[in-house]
């Protein structure tokens, strides 16, 4: 409690100095919209403040370097925002899903590696554990991770499978008081930095997606090794790797959840990491609109700023209405979870809406810094690269469509 408390204490004080050093708030007024609770504007100008003071900085470096941002995340982790909605006795910062998507997307506005480093912390690891586990297996694999001293990973898909999560190929044979795992995970964020992973693999092949169990695994524990890291187009800061498991031992206690239940706790924790990417695609978004409006103001063509011209007042226009309207949905979906109510088909939406506008701005502020927007001398192009994965990770597109489209058949059909 006395840790929670100090936490607090951080928070007030760093969202005071926000509201004073911050130079974008007066520009993006977000945080003055009547919906939003007082501790959301205390979270957003705390993570804002944040972001630019480190993160902003060294954006650049991290990508460029393919940098991850250790000592940055230890400190949001002391800002309690690598377990946001995690409980305070389990080391979190006990908010809701409303000041994770705030947090989110003005972590990634000022750098998407750093935002996707959080939110697999977040939504992919410390929900699942947090949700299913026992006291014990929170005790000793939530704490360290929801508090920022430890990172953790979430281990679905595979190298033969990506959006047909129930086609798990990695088995865990049960050997009576352990199992043993064999198979090879794909694409993991966080591979290389992460102390634990949540893992999925088949017990029971005969009963398919049923068949598929969760398992806390120690990424030191013998059997388990990280392959080399991804040379990716963006979010460069992120770690990004194959793991493979071969004949490595994992602890009955360590079984998360009851056997079968794998397939049921990735898709519950998918929902709530939709809200999460949506919030990075939105900072990325809103990023790119920043650095667009700025550009326009102060370059200047036939004697007058661009900002000017129709065809540059257009391209802001619709990069704006983009905006808006992810924020909203995305808050809509937060919203839902925090009531308790069904928010699958609302946090698709988000993320399938504001991943796309992050693509569809980022494009825009290259074309309106032109030559400028295609060399790293300024962040719209990092911003374009960064954007195009908000649309393949948990869940592409396509599957947010079919996400959705599905929903509403139900929703009609009853």
């Amino acid at each position: 409690m006395l840790a929670l408390a100090q936490r607090s204490k951080t928070l007030v004080n760093s969202a005071r100095s926000a509201a004073v050093a911050s130079k974008a708030g007066a520009q993006r007024t977000y945080l003055d919209w009547p919906l939003l609770k007082e501790e959301h504007v205390m979270i957003g100008q705390t993570c804002r403040n944040f972001a630019e003071t480190e993160l902003m900085p060294i954006a650049a470096k991290i990508d460029r370097e393919h940098f991850f941002p250790a000592e940055q995340v230890r400190k949001l982790g002391e800002l309690g925002m690598m377990g946001i909605q995690v409980p305070g006795e389990w080391g979190g910062a006990d908010l809701d899903a409303m000041s994770y998507a705030i947090a989110m997307e003005e972590i990634s506005r000022a750098c998407a590696s750093t935002g996707v480093i959080m939110s697999a912390n977040n939504s992919l690891y410390c929900a699942p554990v947090e949700k299913f586990g026992n006291d014990e297996q929170k005790e000793k694999f939530l704490k360290p991770i929801a508090s920022g001293q430890q990172i953790g990973c979430f281990m679905l898909s595979e190298p033969g499978n990506g959006s047909d999560a129930g086609a798990a190929s990695t088995t865990a044979t049960d050997k009576g008081d352990h199992f043993l795992l064999n198979g090879a995970k794909a694409w993991i964020t966080n591979a290389h930095e992460a102390s634990y992973a949540v893992v999925f693999a088949t017990t029971d092949k005969s009963l398919k997606h049923k068949g598929i169990s969760a398992f806390i695994v120690d990424m030191k524990a013998p059997g388990v090794s990280v392959g080399k890291k991804e040379d990716k187009l963006g979010i460069r800061g992120s770690s990004t790797a194959t793991v493979t498991f071969e004949d490595a031992v994992v602890p009955k206690n360590q079984l998360l959840g009851a056997p079968g239940h794998g397939f049921k706790i990735a898709m519950n924790t998918l929902d709530g990491g939709r809200i999460g990417v949506a919030g990075q695609a939105l900072g990325i978004a809103q990023a790119s609109l920043d650095v667009a409006a700025k550009y326009a103001q102060e370059r200047k063509s036939f004697n007058k700023p661009i900002a000017s011209l129709y065809a540059i007042q257009e391209k802001l226009a619709k990069m704006s209405m983009k905006i808006d309207a992810s924020r909203l949905l995305i808050w809509k979906a937060a919203m839902l979870k925090d009531a308790g109510k069904p928010f699958t088909k609302d946090a698709a939406q988000a993320k399938l809406f504001a991943s796309e506008a992050a693509t569809f701005c980022a494009h825009q502020a290259i074309q309106v810094l032109g030559g400028m927007g295609y060399v790293n001398d300024m962040p719209a192009e990092r911003f374009y690269r960064d954007a195009r994965i908000t649309e393949i990770y948990e869940g592409t597109s396509e599957i947010q469509h079919l996400v959705i489209g599905g929903n509403v058949i139900k929703e009609y059909s009853s």
